[in-house]
């Protein structure tokens, strides 16, 4: 089970040919095991890394701490439930440390994340506190460096 589910990890492309020939079963069977996952909502989806710098595309990414106060019988889970429903929202994270929940969020622009949290987030009841950091350079994702060897920074530094 660990296996395949680790393969997909790494390249979700790999045809039910490869990843069966790489842990000794039928295609018909890793097709069997995938499609399992999946019912049981192992697996969640299948997505493409896009390092949007390289894109035309403008888009601001930030990564949210929130406070909040618990729930009695509910923990942390009915706030981070109804965070998780705001489509603005791409991730919501339970933490340990300073700050109870992280969020990763996506915008058009500064302003519209800076206003999401002014407006959505701050005036939850739970929500006691927030702080906003804003994503300037991605170097690496889910494993994935995103930068070239070969890149220099403004004073002439490589990266890497």
């Amino acid at each position: 089970m660990d296996r395949i589910l680790r393969i997909l990890e790494d390249n979700a492309r790999l045809s039910l040919e490869d990843i069966a020939a790489m842990t000794d079963k039928t295609p018909q069977e890793v097709a069997a095991a995938i499609d399992g996952y999946a019912k049981e909502g192992i697996i969640k989806g299948y997505k493409t890394l896009i390092d949007w710098d390289k894109t035309d595309f403008v888009r601001v990414r930030a990564l949210i701490e929130l406070r909040v106060s618990p729930k009695k019988d509910h923990g942390f889970d009915e706030i981070a439930s109804t965070i998780a429903r705001f489509p603005e929202v791409d991730s919501v994270m339970l933490m340990s440390g300073g700050y109870d929940l992280g969020l990763v969020m996506t915008g058009k622009s500064f302003q519209e994340i800076a206003m999401f949290v002014a407006l959505r987030l701050s005036p939850l009841d739970d929500v006691l506190s927030t702080a906003t950091h804003f994503v300037l350079r991605t170097y690496k994702k889910d494993g994935v460096i995103f930068v070239d060897e070969n890149s220099k920074d403004e004073r002439g530094y490589n990266f890497l």
